[in-house]
């Protein structure tokens, strides 16, 4: 049975994805509609605490049904030393937004960001700091919706 097209962008739900770090965090958005991502926005951290108005700001003005955090973790499955936070951040956003919290595997996320903006755009080193985390969000977001959108995301 052949999904119809109308219908498809009539139901259609947007996500943010997130590519948590201490210092910035890293957001992009995405749609199931289209089964794509877009960088949005690299947030500063205000001593190493998420800036909460404007994550708000972000899930205001999205309307996001669900938010998809990267969790980074080593070779063998085990924690690395940011993966607490990362967690910490992930039940921070579920209980200050009531909205579901997906985690995602972000594995060498940043490492693909760096070096398709570094090797392929050629971006200078001012520049890649400022939004390699964007590109990292849209990975993690972007390989969240190809997994989980085939109708029922």
């Amino acid at each position: 049975m052949r999904k119809d097209p109308l219908l498809a962008k009539l139901t259609s739900t947007t996500y943010l994805g997130f590519d948590f770090g201490t210092k910035k965090i890293g957001v992009a958005v995405g749609q199931t509609s289209t089964v794509s991502a877009s960088p949005l926005q690299t947030v500063r951290s205000i001593n190493q605490t998420p800036n909460w108005d404007v994550i708000s700001q972000l899930i205001n003005e999205w309307q996001p049904v669900g938010l998809v955090v990267g969790i980074s973790r080593q070779q063998d499955g085990s924690d690395n030393p940011v993966t607490p936070r990362m967690l910490k951040f992930c039940r921070q956003l579920e209980g200050r937004f009531q909205l579901p919290v997906y985690q995602q595997d972000e594995t060498l996320s940043t490492f693909e960001a760096k070096q398709l903006l570094f090797n392929e755009v050629h971006l200078g080193a001012a520049k890649l700091w400022d939004v390699q985390d964007q590109l990292a969000a849209q990975l993690i977001l972007q390989t969240w919706l190809n997994h989980h959108t085939n109708g029922d995301a």
